[in-house]
């Protein structure tokens, strides 16, 4: 409980600060790149619900055109022809998310958590408030985006998330965190597949919960 209440946050902070001032010319360098190499503002910014379902503001490196629809990237079929060649770079090393460190030192997210949803995931957000999955802080990474990100059901996703929240501890979080730099590197669930071998979405980390919480 005092890590849930209190460790969590200053980890978040002690984190977060430090990685802001470090990376700051280099977001300045990707800023100018997003700028000169396709129209339109260098963040993205949407209205995401947060914890207890609060809405906040969400930043993130633009990385598709303008002409591409406001929808939940699991709708898309052809997420790919709205990604501009250097958001395609983003997106896969997940340089995209470096942004939210802001939000994160605003208290608006922490480094792992249940994903930050918009509206166009309604279903999902909707899921959270029952199984109470929208308890905690949301995260740039969590249970369910290192088991599958954009190739999981809606359930599965709100699934995901109420098992994180109720099980959430240090050991998890590591774990997590470790788990994230390997899709990272892997570049899993960037964008939505065709078919999904669910055998194949569910991770070491599974295993390690059911046999240690």
């Amino acid at each position: 409980m005092v890590y849930r209440k209190v460790v969590k946050r200053l980890l978040d902070l002690l984190l977060a600060i430090p990685m802001l001032i470090i990376l700051l010319i280099p977001l300045i360098i990707i800023g100018i790149i997003i700028k000169l190499t396709s129209e339109g503002p260098v963040l993205f910014i949407q209205e995401r619900y947060g914890r207890n379902s609060k809405p906040f503001a969400l930043y993130k490196f633009r990385s598709m055109t303008n002409k591409a629809p406001v929808k939940a990237n699991s709708e898309f079929e052809d997420i790919a022809s709205y990604v501009t060649s250097f958001g395609m770079f983003i997106r896969k090393t997940s340089i995209d998310e470096l942004p939210q460190l802001w939000n994160i030192i605003k208290g608006d997210m922490s480094f792992i958590g249940p994903r930050p949803l918009a509206k166009t995931d309604e279903k999902v957000l909707s899921l959270r408030k029952q199984n109470g999955a929208d308890q905690v802080f949301p995260g740039i990474s969590g249970l369910a985006q290192v088991n599958g990100r954009n190739n999981l059901s809606d359930e599965d996703k709100a699934s995901y998330d109420a098992k994180y929240a109720a099980r959430l501890n240090f050991r998890i979080d590591m774990l997590l965190t470790v788990e994230t730099f390997v899709s990272v590197l892997k570049h899993d669930g960037v964008f939505k597949e065709t078919v999904i071998d669910d055998d194949c979405n569910k991770k070491n980390i599974l295993r390690d919960e059911k046999e240690h919480i």
